[in-house]
């Protein structure tokens, strides 16, 4: 089954945070999705560990990443 207008589609959970973290930087995310994982000394490690157990969170995760991708086509 085709997902053509799904973003995530294919994409895992840490390719998403990389791709945000690329684009914005652990302060500026931190700022956008003000939580711990972001804001208090943070990795790739704890980000996975947090939003995999909290479904609000990672929500907030993928809905940036969406609408950032809308936004910036080509990369």
């Amino acid at each position: 089954m085709e997902q053509k207008n799904n973003p995530l589609h294919g994409k895992t959970l840490a390719y998403v945070i990389e791709y945000l973290v690329e684009q914005y930087g652990w302060e500026e995310l931190g700022k956008l999705i003000p939580i711990n994982c972001f804001n208090d000394s943070p990795s790739l490690q704890s980000s996975l560990k947090f939003l995999r157990k909290t479904e609000w969170a990672r929500k907030k995760v993928e809905d940036l990443y969406i609408k950032t991708v809308k936004q910036n086509p080509t990369t």
